[in-house]
């Protein structure tokens, strides 16, 4: 009942009252905006305002490309270090490296994107100024090196979390199984590519699973960037930017709450789409 009670008002009326509130709209009692103001009932105006939203499908369409390289690479890297973790013989190291691997996760989102700012800072950062050193002038708010920085910024972030994950399920792996690969001369990259790997194969959907629900949300991090970087970085340079703006600077609460329940259905299609491709069973 705790569960429950808390799942519903954490979860289930949030999500309520924002599907009502996307069904009105304010109508201004004056002309030029003068006078008053008055909620009416717009049915699916919101939405099929949202359907001609250029602005909106494009910042949709520029973080699913982002999405479909940095996803793969992100959870690459975490599986190739949760597989040389469970390799180590000596538990102490191995507790070592899980847990600098870790400490980036440690660090709240904002934070973490405050330092890496700072650090791709062409003024005072030590990257340009290295690159100067070698004759290299690199501009990380560029927008050619715009996604480059953030998607080194998550890899950073998001690396360790993952891992553990991974890192938690390979341990769970029977080690007699792998001994008897070792007896039969298996080597260490035939036992993770046929042993290990397929162990894991549910662990690895529910991290890819994580990982398209939290990039399709991508928000602080090029939020902060635009800070350094206006012209590149625009106020709908990503769907949940998008509708922060709408919400809080054009008081658009109505079409912003539209905005969010039209995401939400497509990270739930995306997230369906993806668990089903990847649990299909073997015929």
């Amino acid at each position: 009942m705790p569960f429950f009670l808390g799942f519903l008002f954490v979860f289930v009326l949030p999500i309520a009252y924002a599907i009502v509130q996307s069904v009105f709209t304010v109508k201004s009692d004056g002309g030029l905006g003068l006078g008053g103001s008055t909620t009416v009932f717009a049915g699916l105006d919101n939405y099929l305002r949202a359907l001609r939203d250029s602005a909106f499908w494009a910042s949709m369409l520029r973080v699913a490309i982002f999405a479909v390289i940095q996803i793969p690479l992100s959870l690459g890297l975490s599986l190739t270090a949760a597989l040389l973790l469970d390799s180590v013989s000596s538990e102490r190291r191995g507790g070592l490296f899980r847990f600098i691997l870790l400490v980036p996760y440690m660090v709240p989102a904002i934070v973490a994107s405050l330092i890496w700012v700072y650090l791709y800072s062409p003024k005072v950062g030590p990257f340009t100024a290295l690159g100067n050193l070698f004759g290299i002038g690199v501009d990380f708010f560029s927008p050619g090196m715009l996604w480059i920085s953030i998607g080194n910024l998550i890899v950073w972030m998001v690396l360790g979390f993952n891992m553990l994950i991974i890192y938690s399920s390979l341990r769970g792996i029977d080690r007699s199984v792998l001994e008897a690969a070792r007896v039969d001369g298996a080597g260490a990259f035939r036992i993770a590519w046929s042993i290990k790997i397929p162990s894991i194969r549910g662990t690895l959907v529910l991290t890819g699973l994580i990982s398209i629900i939290g990039m399709l949300q991508i928000f602080n991090e090029p939020l902060l960037f635009r800070g350094a970087s206006p012209q590149t970085v625009t106020k709908d340079f990503t769907p949940i930017m998008s509708i922060y703006f709408q919400a809080f600077t054009s008081n658009n609460y109505n079409y912003a709450a539209a905005l969010s329940v039209v995401l939400a259905v497509i990270i739930g299609l995306c997230s369906f789409v993806f668990y089903r491709l990847t649990n299909r069973k073997a015929a």
